[in-house]
């Protein structure tokens, strides 16, 4: 039986293993691969990231302070603005497929959801920047 998402180390192993998956994927591997030089500390940071999207509730050591939104618009922007909603599919289906893999629970379906809301409000953002910069 598996468990619930319950710590920074099950948020860690869960986001490692899904960039895993992305790094690795024809599609969406290149946006990441040629953008991201530090893996280590991206890792870090989207545990982070993951962390006090999840616990919100929790007194964290870490906390997330960045801002996700232009950091997406600017790969869009450098990729010819070619991210469309196939790739936050693919992202999210990878999601998914991890999440499922490894956990099961309430914070595991929250991560869904999140993710899910997450990846619709960021490409319609993307979207909206694409139109205000023409």
């Amino acid at each position: 039986m598996k468990r619930d998402i319950d710590s920074r180390e099950d948020v860690f192993l869960l986001v490692s293993s899904f960039y895993d998956k992305v790094r690795a994927n024809t599609i969406l591997g290149p946006f990441f691969n040629e953008t991201i030089k530090d893996w280590e500390a991206h890792l870090q940071h989207l545990t982070t990231f993951w962390e006090t999207s999840l616990f919100m509730t929790r007194k964290l050591e870490q906390k997330y302070y960045g801002n996700p939104l232009e950091a997406h618009v600017k790969v869009d922007q450098a990729h010819d603005k070619s991210i469309t909603e196939m790739h936050f599919g693919i992202w999210l289906n990878l999601w998914y497929e991890t999440l499922d893999a490894l956990f099961e629970g309430e914070v595991t379906e929250n991560a869904k959801r999140r993710a899910r809301k997450m990846g619709t409000f960021m490409y319609l953002k993307i979207f909206e920047a694409r139109q205000s910069r023409k």
